[in-house]
This record gives structure tokens, C-alpha cells and sequence, in this order.
């Protein structure tokens, strides 16, 4: 009962991904295709939003849900960053989702991304298995 209230922030983040049409194939598509500024437009936004919400936490200097610092740590650019990169953007270009509106499309009803779900979670798997042998 406790995480009630991620569900609801859940159901509330899937009906926005849904109302600005985020979750669109046909939207995702012209991203890719560079037909539309619509999808352009909303990760920049979120990404704006993310770094000037970090920022205004810093200087509250508010702590994480843990009670540890809130930092980010930079990461290298590397091959296979690089290759994974491609891999994750290869999946969404096909698929048409990225992995977080593949639960909202599963609750608008299109069933056929439950195929997509269970992939993405197997390519998890996969990764974590061969994660040794992997450069990074």
C-alpha cells in the first residue's frame, strides 16, 4: 500500500506521455526522419528542465531520497558506449519506444509492445550476463 502513490505518479506520467502524443510511432518516426520539431522539442525541454531542477537542488542544497549528496558523475565516451548508444537507438527506431512509453502504449492497448517489453527486458538480461566480456 505504501507505493500506491508511484502508481498513481505512474498512470499520471503515461496519460501526459499519451496527451502530447510522445508516445506516437508516427511522431517518433518524423523524429527520426527529421520531418517534426515536436519530439526535438519536448526532450529539450525535459532536458532544460532537468539540469535547472539539479541545479536549484544544489544551491537548497537538498539531499537524495537516501539522505546522500545529489551529484552526477560524468561518464567517458568510449567504444562501447558508443555501440550501446547505437543499439538503444536502433531498438527505439524499429519499435518506435523507448523503453519508459512501452508501459503507457501497453496501457492504451496497443499489445503487441508486451512482444517489445519482454525484448527489452531479455536485452537487460543479456547485458547483464555479458557484461564482463563487453568493452566499457
Amino acid at each position: 500500500m505504501k507505493n500506491i502513490k508511484y502508481l498513481l505518479l505512474g498512470t499520471v506520467f503515461g496519460f501526459i506521455l499519451t496527451k502530447t502524443e510522445v508516445i506516437s510511432w508516427f511522431r517518433i518516426q518524423e523524429m527520426f526522419r527529421f520531418q517534426s520539431f515536436h519530439m526535438y522539442g519536448v526532450i529539450g525541454s525535459a532536458l532544460v528542465m532537468g539540469v535547472v531542477s539539479l541545479q536549484i537542488m544544489k544551491k537548497l542544497n537538498m539531499h537524495a531520497s537516501s539522505g546522500g549528496e545529489i551529484k552526477i558523475e560524468g561518464k567517458d565516451l568510449n567504444y562501447g558506449t558508443a555501440i550501446g548508444g547505437l543499439i538503444f537507438g536502433l531498438g527505439w527506431a524499429i519499435t518506435g519506444a523507448c523503453p519508459g512509453p512501452i508501459f503507457a502504449l501497453i496501457g492504451n492497448g496497443h499489445l503487441a509492445f508486451i512482444v517489445v517489453l519482454l525484448s527489452a527486458i531479455g536485452g537487460t538480461w543479456l547485458y547483464g550476463a555479458l557484461k564482463e566480456k563487453l568493452p566499457h
